[in-house]
């Protein structure tokens, strides 16, 4: 402060006064970070970001042919499994994975060694309903979802066949078992709100009482998130079971399949990238697609098209 100013003039003494206000110190109510916490160390890795692939002691039960063995889960994450057995599948053999209720998924085997089996999981994500109900919600996704796959209005539809040409009931049951056995391309996804968080996550399998998620963050057993699979659509859920990136959750009410008419499922790749402790294991091939026996968006539709008709 300039004192002969002040005296003989030339400064306002409005604009500068004799003492300066003096800046507050301390916590304001107002004001979240003006309170300090001290730490006794610094946080020296993200636990979110952390390998928790390598599983210890974790055991498992895998049907194969019909059979149920118990294995050992030796990983479990991105999308793969690797697993100890005593059991000998072929390459390509269908398997499935049990983690718990709500856990079933299907794999095919992609290597063999040393006792090891190394597992590639399902990519469309598994509707566990009667085929016919299916069908219906199939068909309701992709009018909303992909507008310009068309199906033909029900006026331009095939009249039904006469006595004389319709098949048999053991013909349609087979038609029935093989469209029904026919792979999806949709892989829903969603966000799953819990602990005061929200992480994105990749719906496995779902059903009326419950669900398979993949989630990359810490999900606590017990915990009762919500899984948001819209703005539209939210379930609310108990945490029944977690290992590896794989979540299972039991809903507390049961779900309306045709409400995921109202979400938007994404198209599974042709290419899948394994995990990276299965990367130098996996022979490269060309497509896995022939092997799934997965349909494109087309075939389904066809598929579709010519199910809802009988």
């Amino acid at each position: 402060m300039n004192i002969r100013a002040k005296i003989f003039g030339g400064v306002d003494p409005a604009e500068e006064p004799l003492l300066p206000p003096k800046k507050p110190k301390g916590v304001r109510f107002d004001q979240l970070n003006s309170v300090s916490v001290r730490r006794e160390s610094r946080d020296r890795l993200n636990s979110r970001i952390e390998d928790r692939h390598r599983l210890v002691g974790e055991r498992s039960r895998v049907t194969h042919n019909g059979a149920n063995l118990d294995v050992e889960l030796v990983n479990l994450s991105g999308g793969g499994a690797m697993i100890s057995a005593s059991f000998e599948p072929m390459l390509w053999d269908r398997v499935d994975l049990h983690l718990g209720d709500h856990g079933t998924i299907e794999c095919a085997v992609r290597w063999i060694r040393d006792g090891n089996i190394g597992l590639e999981f399902a990519h469309e994500t598994r509707l566990d309903w009667p085929s016919d109900q299916v069908a219906i919600v199939l068909r309701h996704v992709i009018e909303r979802t992909f507008p310009h796959i068309a199906f033909p209005k029900s006026d331009e539809r095939q009249a039904p066949s006469s006595p004389a040409t319709a098949p048999t009931e053991a013909e349609r049951e087979r038609v029935n078992e093989h469209r029904a056995s026919s792979r999806h391309p949709l892989i829903w996804n969603g966000t799953l709100h819990h602990d005061f968080q929200s992480d994105p996550v990749r719906v496995r399998n779902i059903s009326a009482t419950g669900a398979m998620i993949e989630i990359n963050g810490q999900v606590r057993v017990g915990g009762e998130p919500l899984l948001e699979l819209s703005p539209a659509v939210s379930l609310s859920a108990t945490v029944e079971w977690a290992v590896g990136d794989q979540v299972g959750l039991r809903f507390h009410s049961p779900f309306d399949m045709n409400l995921l008419a109202e979400s938007r499922p994404t198209i599974a790749t042709s290419n899948w990238t394994p995990p990276t402790y299965l990367e130098s294991k996996v022979e490269k091939e060309e497509s896995s697609d022939d092997h799934w026996g997965r349909l494109n968006l087309y075939q389904l539709k066809q598929e579709l098209d010519g199910f809802l008709k009988h």
